[in-house]
């Protein structure tokens, strides 16, 4: 089973920029996709963004689309989400998720079955 642990959250204002980052054990398959999910108090878990590994394959969400970027560094077997002109709204726990397979839905979060522990980012207005 891969391990993922998340860094790179924090507390910023209105139109700031955070960086976050998830780094894979070393047992990760050569390409899986990783996807980056948030989850706020009293609201279900969401895709925000994903990664397929094997031919850098991305989808976001419509809420972050243009805002948020996710990329890939296979030497350090990491996956990093840039955030920019960060919004209250985006204050979440932030998780990410590995799949072994190619997933054409990889914002939903049932087809993950590693997951990080999450990292906080609030936004303050």
């Amino acid at each position: 089973q891969v391990q993922l642990a998340e860094s790179g959250g924090g507390s910023v204002q209105a139109g700031g920029s955070l960086t976050l980052s998830c780094k894979a054990s070393e047992n990760h398959p050569t390409n899986y996709h990783m996807g980056w999910f948030r989850q706020a108090p009293g609201k279900e878990r969401e895709g925000v963004a994903c990664i397929w590994t094997g031919g850098v394959i991305t989808q976001y969400a419509a809420s972050v689309k243009g805002r948020f970027t996710v990329s890939q560094d296979n030497a350090k077997n990491t996956v990093s989400l840039q955030m920019t002109s960060l919004k209250p709204e985006d204050t979440a726990m932030y998780y990410c998720a590995a799949a072994s397979r190619f997933e054409p839905d990889c914002l939903v979060p049932t087809k993950y079955p590693n997951w990080g522990q999450g990292t906080q980012v609030t936004v303050s207005s």
